[in-house]
């Protein structure tokens, strides 16, 4: 996290996709090489991915898929309506 806003970076956020993608690709068993090949992603930018947290969107999304975590994704960029139906309800109820 940077030193000088509460909120994260996008390159905060870059390295831990990549550190939790890491840890959960070594629970399932799965060596770099097995992963790139059931993903169909190159060998080269899953290891840039887990060093640098740099990878596209569509392999990244490959790699999520092979490890049984896509759905993760489908809440990202979620329409923020259903929180501000929420805040109507607390709010109403004060």
């Amino acid at each position: 996290m940077n030193k000088y806003n509460i909120e994260k970076l996008p390159r905060d956020i870059r390295f831990e996709l990549a550190k939790k993608h890491k840890k959960l690709r070594k629970q399932k068993g799965l060596s770099q090489s097995e992963l790139a090949e059931r993903s169909g992603v190159s060998l080269g930018s899953l290891k840039r991915f887990e060093t640098k947290g740099q990878v596209s969107l569509e392999s990244l999304l490959k790699l999520v898929f092979v490890l049984g975590r896509l759905a993760d994704f489908e809440t990202v960029l979620k329409p923020e309506e259903n929180l501000k139906h929420i805040e109507k309800l607390f709010d109403s109820k004060t």
